[in-house]
């Protein structure tokens, strides 16, 4: 995996991004997340967090686990002792859940698989437009879309399946104390969403997959109540 800083204002906060598949840095430098440093982690191709901890600051610590990340970091919390090790005073997943490849709590497995199968520019680009539900919102993420060829994605696709089906991500703990379901979501049902966390463990946002655009998204940055 790898990481990089979205920005950086020397805040006594630091929000942990932990973003989801596909993505890069391109499509947030824009993004408002309130006035903590925000480092984002991305390409999980590799599991190694090295690059994670050369990068990450000491003080107050908040995540934000988007799709794909959801999993990532609760993986990390149950492999990685030094993932494990850190307190966060809010951990808050969105749009994604602990089992991301599963018919009834996360991406329907054929969904899943067909994409891996037949993954080309054209499902690249359907994908990306398939996070939104504005098309306004997705030709501004396809104006800055990430910057990595469709063979890293594919093998950052192909990484995330084994891992995901495999039965050391069968019973992952639940790190987060906010989950937010994107009811608009055309990737992750919301319906499976609800279910793999329970009604009443969760908050409703009118949200898409990519939240990060919509007015609504300051529900999404728990540093905003900072």
């Amino acid at each position: 995996m790898k990481s990089c800083w979205l920005q950086r204002k020397g805040s006594k906060d630091c929000l942990l991004f932990m973003s989801g598949w596909g993505m890069g840095p391109e499509p947030f430098s824009e993004v408002d997340f309130g006035l903590a440093d925000v480092l984002m982690v991305f390409d999980y191709r590799s599991m190694d967090s090295s690059e994670l901890f050369n990068l990450l600051p000491a003080g107050n610590l908040h995540l934000l686990a988007w799709s794909m990340g959801v999993w990532a970091a609760s993986w990390l919390s149950q492999h990685d002792p030094r993932f494990a090790a850190l307190r966060f005073s809010s951990s808050t997943a969105i749009g994604g859940t602990l089992s991301p490849i599963d018919n009834r709590c996360g991406i329907p497995v054929q969904d899943f698989e067909e994409m891996l199968g037949s993954f080309s520019p054209a499902k690249q680009e359907s994908f990306y437009r398939s996070m939104f539900d504005c098309d306004e919102e997705a030709e501004r993420f396809l104006l800055c879309k990430p910057c990595r060829s469709v063979e890293l994605l594919w093998d950052e696709l192909e990484n995330l399946y084994k891992l995901c089906r495999s039965s050391s991500s069968a019973r992952l703990p639940d790190i987060y104390n906010r989950r937010i379901i994107t009811t608009r979501d055309r990737i992750f049902p919301a319906r499976n969403q609800v279910r793999a966390w329970g009604k009443e463990n969760c908050v409703l946002g009118a949200l898409p997959h990519f939240p990060f655009y919509s007015q609504e998204r300051r529900i999404i940055i728990p540093t905003q109540e900072v």
